[in-house]
């Protein structure tokens, strides 16, 4: 116990060391694009760049209770299949998506518009989300030596390396002039997909996703035009590509053929009202169910 005790904190402590990609080891879509970086900076563990799907979310700092819950729900959809989240690390809906990608078990990328170090690392307030990232198996990518000092270009800089290093990019929610549609405009000129979030015809964060659907942008109201445009299909997802669950998680997952009323659901599992009640919980945090007009389903 002891062993595999120290083996844990080596793990931690290794995940915090910054280390320098080396160019044959940059991300394959990323070397395709005109303006690459000269160096790349990481923390954490290197994604399978071959066989996922990279998904880039971006959107409003400023984001609405609609951006936020839409941001949750597609990504909760994506759980179970070969998609990697990527996003900024910003306030509002980049730290969203980093969140809800860890709730659905996905592994994501964070770009941050800083170098990596603990001490610079921005926004400090998504420190503790970068750490959560980190022990999820995710990673911290920046092209920023130490010595950089924090400057504004740094941001628009970096949406390049967002955009880059994955196949389509998801705009959430996003005003007629924002950084977020920078990332947009340079997926484009990589020749990626890119999604929109259509919203309300009255607020300004939906004025810039309006545009990119007007001059072709994917629309997207559920999970399955991401995948559609991803090129995943259904039978591509697995049980075993699921979150890790416990016996009683998946239990009830199985019961789930079709909306099931809690007591029904409760009978049919044959647990314990406590035990039944932790896989609930359990399962909501995760994102694979939800629970509608008294019937709990599959997210």
């Amino acid at each position: 116990m002891r062993k595999k005790s120290k083996v844990l904190q080596w793990l931690l402590v290794f995940m915090q060391e910054i280390s320098e990609l080396r160019k044959k080891d940059f991300p394959p879509l990323l070397k395709e694009i005109p303006d690459k970086p000269g160096k790349l900076f990481y923390r954490g563990a290197l994604p399978d760049w071959e066989n996922n799907k990279f998904l880039c979310v971006v959107g409003s700092r400023k984001y609405s209770e609609y951006g936020k819950s839409v941001c949750q729900k597609l990504i909760s959809g994506l759980s179970g299949y070969p998609i990697i989240i990527v996003s900024g690390l910003a306030l509002g809906i980049d730290g969203i998506a980093h969140e809800a990608a860890l709730r659905a078990g996905l592994k994501t990328i964070a770009v941050p518009g800083s170098v990596l170090s603990d001490k610079v690392l921005y926004p400090p307030s998504n420190f503790g989300l970068a750490q959560k990232i980190l022990k999820s198996g995710g990673t911290l990518i920046s092209e920023f030596e130490a010595d950089t000092k924090a400057a504004p270009y740094m941001f628009p800089q970096r949406n390049r390396i967002m955009a880059g290093i994955s196949h389509a990019t998801l705009i959430i929610e996003a005003e007629e002039m924002s950084g977020t549609l920078i990332t947009a405009r340079l997926a484009m000129e990589y020749n990626r997909d890119v999604l929109a979030v259509p919203g309300s015809i009255f607020s300004e964060n939906t004025k810039g996703t309006h545009s990119l659907i007007r001059n072709g942008a994917a629309l997207v109201t559920g999970a399955a035009d991401i995948l559609e445009v991803l090129e995943l299909k259904e039978k591509e997802r697995t049980e075993s590509m699921l979150p890790d669950c416990s016996a009683e998680e998946l239990t009830i997952l199985n019961l789930l053929s079709e909306p099931t009323s809690r007591d029904d659901l409760l009978t049919k599992s044959g647990l314990s009202i406590t035990n039944f009640n932790m896989a609930i919980s359990g399962l909501e945090i995760k994102g694979l169910i939800k629970e509608t007009l008294g019937k709990i389903h599959r997210a």
